[in-house]
């Protein structure tokens, strides 16, 4: 008779998304990433312990993430969170993570210039993500650009890199006009555009504030008709906003990341499958999911290669992994605890983000853009 396996321990984990608020279709389909992983790390018989998700939702208030992550840290005992979507999100807990000697999984591409001990960033950094799109702009066109976005952190740096990376190579930016978060009343914004007649169009707006810009344009552009020559470029846009957005308002558009449901590949076809089984057919994951969902998974490896959840081992163990994901090879640098990412760009086309261009491997996370020389990027977005 077999003796009957002792009983797993079980290890508190916080989730932080916001599945209600301005941003709330991606803070969904983020919690459904983890969720997924949670479910398959726990079904798993190799690893030892099971993992309990404590799931807040802060409907994309800045407060209520503080509020909430405090209350993970020091009611649950949790050490280790798994969230957010925008940077100011982030900036605010983060020091709350840090005093606490808490780790921080972010999922989210980000503005990078940060770098923190106390966070593994998932997320593409701006030389895995904005410099690929503005290296194919540049070979493409001269570029006389405007740049519409969301009023914080992310949009400021992106304009910032734009600027510094466009300039010198001889385009312009015409203009950059950012909203308050949430903000929909954008047909004074339209106007602006069509006055100053750009050939391209950068967005960084984020939730219901790019949702209303989006169909803006489009009605416009039935009015003005070259709006539909206008190069429409954007560095937020993805699967499941395009489904609730429409296909016909973003026809065309091009767009930057590190994942898009098109990948090829034999771990991305499981990943599919696994979360269409899941959360059923008519759902849309984004890279913002698969994100989420490798986190979780990267946190399982370390914690069943160190034996225990322990903030400091688990760091040391998941900086020594490397993982096929669906996303491509993914590991940790152990430089600035980002990700090595493969970017890929896409096009917009029939309701569905095609993916027409991906870097040869993995590229490694420059957050501060120390090695990058945005005044001469060549035709392979390297350093010159």
């Amino acid at each position: 008779m077999s003796a009957t396996p002792p009983p797993k321990s079980v290890i508190p984990i916080g989730i932080l998304y916001s599945v209600s608020g301005d941003y709330a279709v991606i803070g969904r389909e983020m919690l459904n990433g983890i969720l997924l992983a949670i479910e398959e790390i726990n079904a798993n018989p190799d690893y030892h312990f099971t993992l309990a998700p404590v799931v807040r939702d802060p409907g994309g208030s800045l407060d209520k993430y503080y509020d909430d992550c405090h209350d993970l840290l020091y009611r649950h005992g949790v050490r280790h969170v798994i969230g957010c979507y925008t940077s100011a999100a982030r900036k605010t807990i983060l020091p709350l993570i840090e005093s606490a000697n808490a780790l921080l999984w972010h999922s989210a591409r980000y503005e990078g210039f940060e770098s923190s001990n106390s966070v593994i960033y998932l997320g593409a950094t701006p030389n895995q993500h904005v410099l690929p799109l503005l290296n194919w702009l540049l070979q493409q066109q001269d570029v006389a650009m405007y740049h519409v976005g969301s009023n914080y952190v992310w949009s400021w740096e992106m304009d910032r890199i734009t600027r510094e990376a466009v300039i010198p190579a001889g385009g312009e930016v015409l203009a950059s006009k950012l909203l308050p978060l949430g903000e929909e009343n954008v047909d004074e914004l339209i106007t602006d555009i069509i006055a100053l007649r750009p050939r391209v169009l950068l967005n960084t707006m984020v939730g219901k504030s790019a949702y209303s810009f989006y169909r803006a344009w489009h009605r416009a552009s039935q009015q003005q008709p070259w709006l539909n020559d206008v190069l429409k470029l954007s560095l937020t846009l993805c699967e499941p906003e395009v489904n609730m957005i429409g296909a016909e308002a973003l026809e065309g558009y091009l767009v930057s990341a590190s994942w898009f449901q098109s990948i090829d590949s034999a771990a991305n076809h499981d990943f599919l499958r696994s979360y269409r089984q899941r959360f059923g057919e008519d759902v849309s994951p984004s890279v913002d999911s698969e994100s989420a969902w490798l986190a979780g998974h990267l946190l399982a490896r370390a914690i069943n290669r160190q034996g225990d959840a322990d903030v400091e081992t688990v760091r040391a163990a998941v900086l020594k992994d490397e993982m096929d994901s669906p996303a491509g090879s993914i590991r940790i640098d152990a430089d600035n605890n980002h990700s090595w990412l493969t970017p890929h760009l896409a096009r917009c086309h029939d309701g569905k983000l095609e993916s027409f261009w991906q870097a040869p491997q993995p590229v490694k996370p420059d957050p501060w853009l120390a090695w990058t020389d945005l005044d001469n990027l060549n035709q392979d977005g390297e350093r010159t």
